[in-house]
């Protein structure tokens, strides 16, 4: 990517990306046209996957096959998680080692893996936005780590 390194906000509920451009920092539209994402990953039959907009807008059809709000158990044990569960319409379970992981389908996500999920569609968005291949990015790392 040259000079431009890409900067992403992962955020809870929605997440940016943006670059230095000129000495300024320019937010980048995602593939939908806004300038935020929601940190939304949805899954479908057949192991189709949608994130951001679509996703979030499956949630209301499909709620135990869209995950959100992850962050939250991002670096927790399930037995940490017990509120955090409540809020969600998504089965949260004990996976590997006691952490807390999505349970889509009888598959385990971490929630670094559905992380990653978001954090693809950025890149992939930033790419198309910048016309060439993203290959240095900052992520943002929550306050509380």
């Amino acid at each position: 990517m040259g000079n431009k390194i890409l900067g992403i906000d992962l955020g809870t509920t929605n997440s940016a990306m943006a670059v230095f451009e000129g000495g300024n920092p320019t937010i980048i539209v995602n593939a939908e046209g806004d300038r935020t994402t929601p940190s939304v990953v949805g899954f479908r039959a057949g192991g189709d996957r949608i994130v951001g907009k679509a996703a979030k807008n499956q949630a209301v059809t499909n709620p135990k096959n869209t995950v959100f709000s992850i962050k939250r158990f991002m670096g927790r044990r399930y037995s940490e998680v017990a509120s955090e569960i409540k809020t969600v319409p998504y089965e949260v379970h004990e996976g590997q080692g006691g952490r807390a992981v999505a349970r889509i389908d009888g598959e385990d996500f971490t929630p670094e893996q559905v992380s990653a999920m978001i954090l693809q569609k950025m890149k992939t968005d930033a790419e198309k936005y910048l016309g060439e291949t993203v290959t240095d990015a900052v992520i943002t790392v929550p306050a509380y780590f």
